[in-house]
């Protein structure tokens, strides 16, 4: 029994449901708190509706997982054979009913916040994503681009879609009162760029994974983009989606954030434009499957330097507003 909870640990990629847990829970206390803090509101302790979020996202997240490795046993016996758990140590039958209880659990979690709050969006949402995880992990995966685009809009709505629960949640409670107010557009474009960010990097690091798994790939007759381009054109749109990556995060910077510190801009400069060109040199000089390996883990790490700039903004602007930090302390 604890080998198999060991190995279920393993297969549902307990790390990556720490990080999604980790940027939920910051993006909703140094983002959607603060900027709530700006217009009157108390700052905002972690409540059940959002360890509920939290909850239904994980379970779901950890759902898709579990298909994944299910439907890619044949694969993953080419691509990382010493990795391999279902199949070996998880049989399908047992993968499946694991897939199964979580999934249920889940959409469980997502349709109590989602009728706890009166929002139809969000029960929308937690019906429709583990349908969509079970086709991208059985069909949609294994053609050209239409796989990677999902996984990366998936991670993009992980991030949105805790701004989407503090509008409902405000909705709930003030009624549309609320969007009278510039609150909603507010909390809908700072937690919108932390998404897009998601999504652009989740793409790119989708793409350094074709590459990794080509020859296993290739085996099952996937159409991925290392395929159908070769590893050389797969570089380039790798350049390219970097290339924009940096041109909405220095406009962006320079144009929409509205603190006179500097101290956001020099993070924005030092703590993601230079690690992203770092990045770009590591895919240049990746010959094989060990450094395309480096370049995509160094990517996670760009990731987690993306979510931290939310402790940036909510020092900034607990600065310029005259807000107390964690109703704690104030800074001047």
């Amino acid at each position: 029994m604890f080998h198999f909870i060991q190995n279920t640990v393993q297969v549902i990629r307990y790390k990556n449901l720490l990080f999604l847990a980790f940027i939920q829970f910051a993006l909703q206390q140094f983002v959607v708190s603060p900027i709530m803090q700006k217009y009157g509101f108390e700052y905002i302790s972690p409540n059940s509706t959002l360890y509920l979020l939290v909850a239904a996202t994980l379970f779901i997240a950890a759902a898709g997982y579990v298909v994944n490795d299910y439907f890619d046993i044949k694969i993953d016996r080419i691509n990382k054979p010493d990795k391999q758990i279902v199949g070996n140590s998880i049989s399908k039958k047992q993968a499946m009913l694991l897939h199964q209880i979580f999934s249920g659990i889940g959409i469980v979690c997502g349709l109590i916040l989602a009728y706890q709050l009166k929002s139809f969006s969000l029960a929308f949402l937690f019906i429709v994503v583990p349908g969509l995880l079970w086709f991208y992990s059985a069909s949609y995966k294994r053609q050209f681009l239409t796989g990677n685009i999902i996984v990366a809009l998936l991670a993009g709505l992980s991030v949105l879609v805790v701004g989407i629960t503090a509008v409902a949640d405000l909705k709930h409670t003030y009624s549309n009162l609320v969007f009278e107010t510039t609150i909603p557009a507010e909390i809908y474009s700072w937690i919108g760029g932390f998404a897009l960010f998601s999504f652009l990097l989740t793409l790119i690091r989708e793409l350094v994974k074709d590459m990794q798994d080509v020859e296993g790939d290739k085996e099952m007759e996937c159409r991925t983009v290392a395929i159908v381009w070769g590893e050389k054109r797969t570089k380039i749109l790798i350049y390219a989606l970097v290339a924009l990556a940096i041109t909405l995060l220095v406009f962006v910077s320079t144009q929409y954030i509205p603190f006179a510190n500097p101290l956001s801009f020099k993070y924005i400069l030092f703590g993601l434009i230079v690690p992203l060109l770092a990045f770009c040199y590591l895919v240049f000089n990746a010959a094989d499957t060990k450094s395309l390996h480096v370049a995509s883990t160094f990517l996670k790490y760009i990731m987690l330097l993306g979510v931290l700039y939310s402790v940036i903004f909510y020092f900034l602007l607990a600065q310029q507003y005259g807000l107390s930090l964690f109703n704690v302390f104030m800074i001047r």
